[in-house]
């Protein structure tokens, strides 16, 4: 049976939960080393900001490669290139657990980075082929709510962990259950399904892509180390600069573009991209600064403060199934502007918390701005989805994966860098870290990058209000 032949429904949700899973895993491992990072460190008797280029490869690598794969998918077919990178994740996974250094960790870093890749580049495509009309907007929520829960809940699963298990196990713990999502999909999945061409690879726009992305994101985590108008990041920005018009225009002139950038001449696509990364960055400012908040400020031990930080996944693990069915009876427009009007809310709530909120209130703005995000994510991701041409689905579904990287790269960066300006402003120094024994200081920081996180929201309810425009005068 090839991939684009239908499926029976309890096949179909078999196989959605089985690609599920997968998501989850390469999702989770963005954020799950954060929170082991100083014990990383002390282990391997290295300073902290060595540490962290396990974090940042990951996320480079895999935003530079998601492209090529999605392409790769569209050519090779999508649930091939898809469990080669189960295979590869998997692997990697093993290798990251085993100490034998820094430099091994990154190259195992790596490993996992290109399965994962190949993973996000082609699941919303296969989810997309696999699903009738009628039934997408719940296929895309299943994948979403795996995706969601592996960005969110890295911090508190990583935690868990560690209070019991060498931090190896961050990493190992995914070899078992990818063998076991492995031994789902030879079973479930149909027959890969080829377009039946020469297999064609632009590789110069692939070294440009990667190039651009590498180059970007080095300069930024140099900038939050040194100061982002220090020389290498602004060099890097030039750079960066010069190497996305150079792949511009490369993609606009060879014959077998890596991206055919033709598919952001469809607005309701390039929106529904805009929106997504929009939202994920905005999901990283809860994500960077409420352990801060809880631990820190609050003084709440980390195993309760994990409890705390599970309200937002857990919340959306709930609302991902109801919003999939409300999307797929309502028009999916109207479902993603009254989810981004419940995420403003939420996100104004997060702005005005301070020292003594009640923590039950914490965990309420959790639910509830997990439960409206997940109102969000499934519509959005079947609009996205829909609107991308049938012999492009690998490459809308790569793009999908790569705004929602590149939102959390984003996020994270934005989030850090206005707490740490402004923390810095009101001591009258460099700050970049919890200001102890300034706990005003902090609040007052969370309250100015808070301020940027409902400002992204807000920008993406009016790209949302447009659209309905857009939809309103096609009627």
């Amino acid at each position: 049976m090839a991939e684009n032949a239908p499926l029976s429904t309890r096949r179909m949700w078999l196989v959605l939960v089985a690609i599920g899973m997968f998501t989850f895993m390469s999702t989770l491992d963005s954020s799950i080393i954060n929170i082991a990072l100083p014990v990383i460190s002390k282990d391997l008797a290295i300073p902290m900001n060595q540490t962290t280029w396990a974090v940042s490869i990951y996320l480079i690598v895999i935003s530079g490669l998601l492209a090529l794969f999605g392409n790769l998918g569209d050519q090779l077919g999508k649930i091939k290139v898809f469990r080669w990178g189960t295979y590869i994740f998997t692997f990697g996974s093993l290798l990251a657990g085993i100490n034998l250094g820094l430099y091994f960790l990154l190259f195992a870093r790596v490993v996992q980075a290109v399965g994962a890749a190949m993973t996000m580049s082609n699941s919303f495509g296969i989810s997309t082929t696999i699903a009738p009309v009628k039934l997408r907007a719940r296929a895309m929520a299943t994948i979403a709510m795996f995706v969601s829960l592996g960005a969110i809940a890295g911090p508190a699963v990583g935690g868990l962990i560690l209070s019991i298990l060498p931090w190896s196990y961050i990493f190992w713990i995914n070899v078992p259950l990818g063998i076991f999502t492995i031994i789902m999909g030879a079973f479930l999945f149909p027959a890969s399904h080829s377009s039946g061409k020469k297999v064609s690879i632009d590789w110069l726009g692939v070294i440009l892509f990667f190039a651009l992305i590498s180059v970007f994101f080095v300069g930024i985590n140099i900038g939050q180390e040194s100061g982002f108008l220090t020389l290498i990041p602004v060099l890097s920005y030039v750079l960066s600069i010069a190497l996305f018009l150079g792949f511009v225009k490369w993609e606009q002139t060879v014959e077998f573009p890596l991206l055919d950038l033709s598919i952001f001449k469809i607005k309701l696509f390039t929106l529904s991209i805009s929106t997504s990364f929009l939202v994920f960055a905005s999901g990283f400012f809860i994500n960077m600064l409420l352990p801060f908040y809880l631990q820190n400020l609050r003084g709440v031990h980390p195993g309760e403060a994990g409890i705390y930080m599970m309200a937002y996944p857990a919340a959306m693990l709930i609302g991902a199934p109801i919003s999939g069915t409300v999307a797929d009876h309502f028009d999916r427009e109207f479902v993603t502007l009254f989810a981004l009007t419940g995420i403003t809310l939420g996100m104004v709530g997060w702005m005005l918390i301070g020292q003594t909120t009640p923590l039950f209130v914490i965990l309420l703005l959790g639910a509830w701005t997990g439960f409206t995000t997940s109102f969000f994510n499934s519509p959005n991701n079947a609009i996205t989805m829909s609107n991308a041409p049938v012999n492009q689905l690998g490459v809308a579904g790569s793009l999908n994966a790569l705004a929602r990287n590149l939102g959390m790269i984003s996020g994270t960066t934005a989030v850090t860098t206005a707490l740490y300006i402004s923390m810095s402003n009101q001591m009258g120094k460099q700050v970049v870290a919890f200001p102890t024994g300034h706990p005003q200081v902090f609040v007052n920081g969370l309250h100015f990058a808070m301020f940027f996180g409902v400002l992204l929201v807000v920008i993406a309810w009016l790209l949302t209000g447009y659209r309905v425009l857009l939809r309103l005068q096609k009627k």
